[in-house]
């Protein structure tokens, strides 16, 4: 595993360290990201996936760089899956330290009048319902130890519509709960935030932009001029989670290079916009996802 991706941490003062960090949805690219960067902290990680023979490759990194891990098959739907895999977590390290709920599922593209009713069920029980059972069960550990963090992985479809109704608003109540974790369970030493990723380049989403056209027209559209990666969600999770963020409790950070700034920016005539400065051409492609 290359654990370094340009960034040297040192272990012995990294408050990440030898922390048991449990994360679901953990066979995704996202995850992927996430795994690496808590791997490079030395913690010890819970892997949480519907079915573990997705985290072949995460495991095999995991054990070359000498990181203790333990694969769970966790159904985040499913209240006794949930309990199983808390229960497990306790046999093999007995502690969470950290939970990160990045398992989701993102419907294709419906209008509210089209949208079925056993698909607005099926988001908000893996969106939503996942990240309240997980919460439940896992966050248990943490309170009896007096401290933890949580990070929520939610979406800025939470604040802006998208094209998938069901998604949007489960990610806006993953806010929602959020908040209401950090103010019930602040007083007894848990931390809980979330990070909104914006456009994101994963081999999931890597079908979006095999049009040049579209992947052109997303990159202009964000300030920083590029498609975000993994690694950009990891580390601002990574920083939540550490004690770096001690004070930072009941918070969103949205990670989109600056787009859910750009809307009264992009209703100006194209000759104002961003103070009339024009870029030279830019090779969007050069950007690839790591992870």
């Amino acid at each position: 595993m290359n654990t370094s991706n340009g960034n040297s941490r040192d272990t012995q003062t990294d408050s990440l360290q030898g922390k048991v960090v449990v994360l679901t949805g953990a066979g995704g690219g996202i995850a992927s990201a996430i795994v690496d960067r808590f791997a490079r902290s030395g913690s010890r990680i819970v892997l949480l996936e519907l079915r573990t023979s997705s985290l072949a490759d995460a495991e095999q990194r995991l054990a070359a760089a000498g990181i203790e891990s333990v694969s769970i098959e966790c159904d985040v739907a499913d209240e006794s899956s949930v309990k199983n895999a808390a229960g497990r977590t306790v046999e093999h390290f007995g502690r969470c330290d950290v939970l990160i709920n990045n398992a989701a599922t993102l419907a294709p593209a419906t209008s509210i009048e089209k949208l079925l009713v056993a698909d607005w069920d099926r988001t908000l029980a893996i969106n939503l319902r996942g990240v309240f059972l997980t919460t439940k069960y896992l966050g248990a550990l943490m309170l009896n130890q007096g401290s933890g963090s949580i990070v929520n992985i939610a979406s800025i479809a939470a604040t802006a519509p998208n094209a998938s109704p069901q998604y949007g608003a489960s990610k806006a109540a993953v806010l929602a709960f959020t908040r209401h974790t950090a103010v019930e369970w602040g007083p007894r030493g848990i931390r809980a935030n979330a990070v909104s990723p914006g456009f994101i380049r994963t081999p999931l989403s890597e079908s979006n932009y095999a049009e040049p056209e579209m992947l052109a027209r997303r990159s202009n559209m964000v300030p920083s001029r590029r498609l975000g990666l993994p690694g950009d969600i990891a580390e601002a999770v990574a920083f939540l989670a550490g004690d770096g963020a001690s004070f930072i409790n009941g918070q969103e950070l949205a990670v989109d290079g600056g787009f859910m700034q750009t809307t009264l920016m992009h209703a100006q005539p194209k000759a104002e916009q961003y103070g009339g400065w024009q870029p030279a051409h830019i090779d969007f492609s050069a950007a690839v996802p790591h992870g």
